[in-house]
């Protein structure tokens, strides 16, 4: 079993490439938080295989904050770890802008049920 985070970019946003890299960079990190931060031990043991594994990542997009926030609850409700990026609006776009989510680490089969049909950003 492989384990993998999916990190998913507004592409309507028309961010530039460093802004994007940024916003990803930014999801990514806050999603490893969120696991450390935790009492859950499968989420844990699920970083730690992760991290062993070369931390595989994989950087998709959607067309519209519906499609991001969606991804996000779906996330929620199979209980993975994920965040949720808001833009702190310091340079390319209006503050409270919702930019990325990240789920996992987790099990690459339950990711890709979620993301599975993204294409790459």
């Amino acid at each position: 079993m492989g384990y993998k985070q999916s990190i998913v970019l507004r592409k309507d946003l028309k961010m530039g490439h460093g802004k994007a890299a940024a916003q990803a960079s930014h999801a990514s990190c806050d999603a490893v938080f969120q696991v450390l931060e935790s009492n859950r031990r499968d989420w844990k043991e699920w970083l730690d295989l992760w991290k062993k594994g070369g931390q595989m990542k994989v950087v998709l997009r959607v067309n519209t904050r519906e499609e991001i926030e969606e991804i996000y609850r779906q996330a929620l409700e199979l209980g993975l770890p994920c965040s949720i990026i808001s833009d702190a609006g310091r340079t390319q776009l209006p503050p409270g802008t919702i930019t990325a989510v990240c789920i996992g680490p987790a099990p690459e089969e339950i990711v890709d049920k979620i993301t599975g049909k993204l294409k790459l950003y």
